[in-house]
């Protein structure tokens, strides 16, 4: 958002990468910036006292790391890298007093705080109400989606460097129940997967698998 607005140029940034698997931000780390995913996947999650961890979102390029951290200066969240990590740090007073000069960066900023509500309103109807099948369905569904407004997507593969573990750790399931969802999605013919990518080959069966 900041780095393709008009205003860009008024504000202080720096670049960071960090390499796979390691914590790019703290649950109770204070911050003064704003931070926004260049390149690579992460993950955000809160977690238990005992290590269980509940992963909320996964980060694309473009996504802010913590959309409340406009305002905010603890978001609650670990964020950590799945794989090599590069964002871009901004100055919070400096994005603040941008929003008040370029109104129109106020709407984009409404929307996806909009996008972020529902997808946690959705998460929760999932993990409520729903079947293992229907949850990984769902989520391959909303990755496809996210990446393709990005121009991510090449034709029906997209880069999937997504773990049973993080998938597990997503939809409240095992990592043994999540390799035998998508085993089954594979055998059905739905998807296909080679190394860290996903292809959908049936994108009707995998939505009726996925359900309303």
């Amino acid at each position: 958002v900041a780095e393709r607005h008009p205003g860009a140029s008024q504000l202080t940034s720096s670049a960071h990468t960090i390499p796979a698997r390691r914590t790019i931000y703290h649950p109770k780390e204070w911050s003064d910036f704003v931070l926004i995913i260049c390149s690579g996947r992460a993950t955000s999650s809160i977690a238990l006292p005992d290590g269980r961890r509940q992963i909320l979102s996964f980060l694309l390029p473009g996504d802010i790391v913590f959309a409340a951290g406009l305002f905010e200066s603890i978001s609650g969240r670990s964020v950590e890298a799945i794989t090599e990590v590069t964002y871009r740090k901004f100055k919070r007073s400096e994005f603040k007093k941008l929003l008040f000069e370029y109104p129109d960066l106020i709407e984009k900023l409404s929307k996806i705080w909009r996008e972020e509500t529902m997808r946690a309103d959705q998460l929760a109807h999932d993990l409520g109400r729903r079947k293992a099948s229907e949850r990984i369905a769902r989520l391959i569904l909303s990755l496809a989606e996210r990446l393709a407004r990005r121009g991510m997507m090449r034709g029906q593969t997209m880069d999937f460097p997504l773990r049973q573990r993080h998938i597990a750790d997503a939809m409240g399931l095992t990592p043994v129940h999540v390799s035998k969802v998508m085993g089954e999605f594979q055998r059905a013919g739905m998807i296909e997967i080679n190394s860290r990518s996903l292809t959908i080959i049936n994108a009707a069966e995998l939505r009726q698998v996925a359900g309303p």
